[in-house]
């Protein structure tokens, strides 16, 4: 009996220890769950609900070389309203006046208002989004509108604020501005100077606390920023507001005038390289045009003949012809191979002709007479002498999306013996237009070939200003002795009857340049056209170059370089150069603006009396002559160094004034 009891004592202390350790078991795991892993739960359930966001910061302005914006960064305003943290009697008193100012301020019905802020606060809304897209001012005055103007905590006003871009230009030089984007796999989308200088526009982001909320929504903690954002810089670009506008509006009306698929104009500052106007124009299904692509930097195509001047250069450089070489253009065909046949565009051909009627006219015969017979044993040396003038590389502008040039090579696979006779009249290679229009420029630049400048300056938040210098590709694309031959020749295909584009000719405006008609789809039925003209303005002493290039217009209206995109060139360089003296119209303050020498011009202007115009340049003196109505008649090319009329004769309407130029 008494071990039965001893062993029912042993089993009782068992079943207590048990107890205990089980006891000490589950306060341990209570004291961890609630001291150890509880501050761990608790702090992943906080980070969680509680996280920091990247604030953009204000992105930096983008100038026309005059101070006028083309791109800036404009605050857009959110407001929300958090409908649990306002009192009961604020709300009911308040409700009305509210709905009629959001009424008043955003145009819809105060009923709408109403509903929606009685809708927030009965299903308890702490998020409810009342505006979007507000502008400052519009955002000053809600937040000063009824239970808003109590604040965040008291009025349940909810701020947010964001930087959207705003082109002052709107659809103008859209492509040439741009934009940047990041994209869902944090890459940037790159469009344009936005997109090339986004590392120096885009600033540094700030960060702002906020608490997630029902629906997967972050509410601010604060209206204030942990980090404030550091705004970007400001660019100055090379873009010229009011020749951007002549060139675009333009090509517009030559667009819509021959019904083409798209085009281009680049105009160009020649000793600088500054891009002044960059116009890119393409049709939409509704035939309306706007800046679909950067077809100027971006598209590379066959040339036609505007590449004649590069075939030109070679052969001159070479020396295997002089500008009075004369070469036998036959009846205007060669036939290479029994079937593949270069024609001339007048029916029967030139004859014979010399090097420099071949340029001016255009032969394509005679261009391929040239080339081929010179380099048919040897065409690598041809195209080495491209290749020395820099024609196989890309400028490497800034804007993203340059076309790669092509220039085939002797030592390419696919090399045959068409690419010679055909690259010599620019088919068979590719350039874009801002590539052709370089070397031109070139060509005006006494051989000197510079990169392609878009930006002059970069301003920083503190108002220091990085100049940025011109860059020189090459020192000289060629002896200085065949520069100056090619810029007669240039000068020829507009001055010289024979010339291409003689039709564009005006004496009082001097202008040196090639035209370019270019077969595109010729391997099928129906062949369409790409029409062109580069050169420079005023030939006496050039400031500017530009290309002009449209694609594909309606044949039956017109197609070749000179009646299609010619006329447009000279528009431009006529509204450019005559325009620009204009401006001088003689207010007061711009007369008390002026030097000295002005202000007597102007003097004698406006009291009808023959002003003094010796020294001055061609392009300068004739708007002040023929805006009083006198007929100028010149004589030389340069500045002017006597006048038929001395100063201060009084004016008679139509009388003649003869200038003698040097």
């Amino acid at each position: 009996m008494l071990a039965k009891q001893k062993h029912l004592v042993n089993r009782l202390y068992l079943v207590v220890l048990a107890l205990a350790a089980l006891g000490v078991g589950i306060g341990y795991r209570v004291v961890h769950l609630q001291w150890i892993e509880g501050n761990k739960y608790a702090a992943l359930s906080e980070k969680s609900t509680i996280k920091n966001f990247e604030i953009l910061p204000e992105r930096g302005n983008i100038y026309a070389d005059d101070g006028s914006l083309l791109a800036t960064s404009v605050p857009r305003y959110s407001i929300r309203f958090d409908a649990v943290t306002v009192s009961t009697k604020t709300f009911n008193a308040n409700l009305h006046q509210l709905a009629d100012s959001l009424s008043s301020l955003l145009g819809k019905k105060s009923s709408y208002y109403r509903n929606v802020l009685q809708n927030a606060r009965k299903n308890n809304r702490r998020y409810q989004l009342i505006a979007s897209s507000l502008n400052y001012s519009q955002y000053s005055r809600i937040r000063n509108f009824p239970i808003f103007r109590l604040g965040g905590i008291k009025g349940g006003l909810i701020v947010e604020r964001k930087t959207v871009r705003d082109h002052p230009l709107k659809k103008i030089a859209e492509r040439t501005i741009g934009y940047e984007k990041l994209s869902n796999n944090g890459t940037f989308i790159q469009v344009g100077l936005d997109g090339a200088f986004g590392t120096t526009l885009r600033g540094t982001p700030g960060f702002q606390l906020r608490q997630k909320i029902a629906q997967g929504e972050w509410k601010p903690l604060t209206n204030t920023y942990q980090q404030e954002p550091k705004n970007g810089h400001d660019i100055i670009s090379t873009i010229n507001v009011n020749i951007q506008d002549i060139a675009h509006h333009t090509l517009l009306e030559a667009l819509e005038r021959f019904e083409a698929e798209h085009g281009s104009v680049v105009v160009m500052e020649t000793q600088t390289g500054a891009v002044k106007a960059m116009v890119n124009l393409g049709v939409t299904t509704q035939k309306k045009y706007y800046e679909k692509l950067n077809y100027a930097i971006g598209e590379s195509h066959e040339p036609g003949s505007t590449f004649k001047l590069m075939s030109l250069i070679a052969a001159l450089e070479d020396k295997v012809v002089d500008t009075t070489t004369l070469i036998k253009t036959g009846n205007g065909k060669m036939t290479f191979y029994g079937k593949y046949t270069v024609r001339d565009a007048k029916i029967g051909g030139y004859g014979t002709i010399p090097v420099s009627e071949v340029f001016e006219r255009s032969s394509n015969t005679g261009i391929v007479k040239i080339i081929h017979d010179h380099y048919k044993h040897n065409p690598k040396k041809f195209v080495d002498r491209l290749f020395n003038m820099g024609l196989n590389q890309p400028l490497g502008v800034p804007i993203l999306g340059e076309g790669n040039p092509r220039i085939p090579h002797p030592s390419d696979d696919d090399w045959d013996g068409l690419d010679l006779p055909w690259m010599a009249y620019g088919y068979g290679v590719a350039l874009t237009p801002l590539q052709i229009l370089s070397f031109y420029n070139a060509i005006a630049n006494d051989g000197e070939m510079i990169k392609p400048q878009f930006v002059t300056s970069i301003q920083n938040d503190r108002g220091q200003i990085i100049h940025v210098d011109k860059q020189i590709i090459r020192p000289a694309i060629c002896s200085a002795e065949t520069i100056q031959k090619v810029q007669k020749l240039m000068e020829g295909v507009v001055k010289h009857p024979w010339g291409t584009a003689h039709n564009i000719y005006d004496p009082t405006l001097s202008i040196a340049g090639k035209t370019g008609t270019c077969q595109v789809d010729y391997t099928k039925d129906e062949v369409q056209y790409v029409s062109s003209f580069v050169g420079y303005f005023p030939v006496e002493e050039p400031k500017y170059s530009c290309m002009v290039i449209i694609h594909r217009p309606n044949k039956s209206k017109g197609y070749y370089g000179n009646t299609v995109a010619a006329p447009v060139f000279k528009k431009i360089a006529e509204k450019i150069y005559t325009s620009r003296p204009l401006e001088i119209a003689i207010t007061q303050r711009q007369i008390l603006e002026m030097n000295s020498v002005s202000q007597t011009i102007l003097k004698e202007v406006k009291q009808g009396v023959v002003p003094n115009v010796i020294g001055m340049a061609l392009m300068d003196a004739l708007p002040v002559l023929e805006n009083k109505g006198l007929q100028v008649r010149i004589k030389g090319k340069g500045r002017v160094k006597k006048q038929s009329i001395p100063k201060g004769k009084k004016i008679n309407q139509n009388q003649i004034i003869e200038l003698i130029l040097s």
